[in-house]
């Protein structure tokens, strides 16, 4: 079992979104929370992996909904193209 981290949830919360959000690069700003920049990249990297839909997920309602105004909008492009 991995010992406790020093750092807490809030504190990864906060690397992980500035980290997201700014114009920084990693290692800026890991630099800024004075942490290793693997450190942050792994953080990062979990982050995201645990926010991506599973490959068999359903589509939610609005991407439903825009997948349908996308699908009507190339029909009517296509009508509109020269043969």
């Amino acid at each position: 079992m991995a010992p406790p981290s020093k750092y807490s949830p809030e504190f990864r919360e906060e690397a992980i979104q500035i980290a997201l959000r700014s114009s920084k690069t990693i290692s800026e700003a890991a630099r800024e929370f004075e942490l290793n920049s693997e450190t942050l990249r792994g953080w990062v990297k979990k982050y995201q992996k645990q926010r991506e839909p599973a490959p068999d997920a359903e589509l939610t309602v609005n991407e439903r909904a825009r997948l349908k105004e996308l699908e009507h909008a190339t029909a009517s492009w296509r009508w509109k193209l020269p043969s």
